[in-house]
């Protein structure tokens, strides 16, 4: 997850990322560990400040922020007061589904990227992310991330048809052991892989 956001947006040495996660949530592990990883500036705010509109924007304005986090309720509640600075060229949303009437009203105001991320817990915090451009009327999960793989299977764990309804199953790298003390749960949700290296396992979203 780090490399690939290395590798797709590239932070440089020492800009400016806003760490503003409460660090019980995974969002939290690439805001710190990305940008200590490639030698960026971690702008912490303070506790409860990613409730707060007004705050994050005097804190980004005043720290010149390239990239922030914001759920989609949190983008929505900061467009209503304020506007993003100039400074912030990448915002990551994640967490909970994106309207696309949002998308419209964010690039109403800035230019900088929106990146729509998706990932369960199950496989540490992203396996698809997609850039929602400017004239979204259907707002995608994207594709899968690097080193991970993303089908749509039907019950049988055949490939659908474009357009048909399946499953989604997450296979890569990133995949938990399973879940702590819940056996059967486990065998439910991670199953062999019949598309991957021998022993690898799928992830049933």
């Amino acid at each position: 997850r780090l490399w690939w956001m290395q590798r797709d947006h590239r932070l440089g040495a020492g800009e400016r990322v806003l760490q503003s996660t409460p660090v019980s949530f995974d969002v939290s592990v690439w805001e710190v560990f990305w940008t200590l990883m490639y030698g960026g500036t971690l702008v912490v705010a303070r506790p409860e400040g990613h409730r707060d509109p007004l705050y994050l924007e005097r804190l980004m304005s005043e720290e010149s922020v390239g990239v922030v986090h914001l759920s989609a309720s949190m983008l929505g509640a900061y467009l209503a007061e304020t506007r993003l600075p100039d400074s912030v060229r990448l915002v990551v949303s994640g967490d909970e589904a994106l309207p696309a009437e949002l998308v419209r009203r964010f690039h109403d105001d800035s230019s900088a990227v929106l990146l729509n991320a998706y990932g369960p817990t199950e496989a540490a915090v992203d396996v698809t992310a997609w850039a929602a451009p400017p004239d979204t009327e259907t707002v995608l999960i994207g594709g899968p991330i690097a080193n991970t793989r993303a089908y749509v299977l039907d019950a049988t764990l055949a490939p659908v048809a474009p357009g048909v309804p399946g499953e989604l199953y997450v296979e890569g790298v990133q995949l938990a052991r399973g879940y702590l003390d819940r056996s059967a749960l486990t065998a439910e949700r991670f199953v062999a892989s019949p598309y991957g290296p021998p022993g690898s396992r799928m992830y049933r979203t």
